[in-house]
């Protein structure tokens, strides 16, 4: 479910833990992420085995600053506490709401 449709969320980012809290708490979410965590953790190593320097990893939600955002911030935390590098650009966060 989308938190732009929630009135007290809305102008909220996915980067407040108001906003990341509502979206977690679905079952689906952590399902999603568990499984996103999975394959990365596993496609990661044969990246670095093949001598790649970088991989990029997309997330899209309807406006670009609800759930995509909280999506790719939860994703670099847990990759970082693995001990890769990961850093996040949020291309459509600063857009403004409509």
């Amino acid at each position: 479910p989308n938190p732009h449709f929630v009135p007290k969320l809305r102008r909220f980012s996915g980067k407040d833990k108001r906003v990341a809290r509502y979206i977690r708490s679905f079952a689906q979410t952590r399902v999603f992420l568990k499984k996103i965590e999975a394959l990365l953790l596993y496609l990661i190593p044969h990246y670095i085995a093949e001598g790649k320097s970088y991989l990029n990893i997309a997330f899209g939600c309807t406006g670009g600053r609800h759930r995509s955002v909280t999506m790719a911030e939860v994703i670099r935390r847990a990759l970082i506490k693995k001990g890769y590098n990961a850093k996040v650009i949020h291309r459509d966060l600063d857009k403004t709401l409509a």
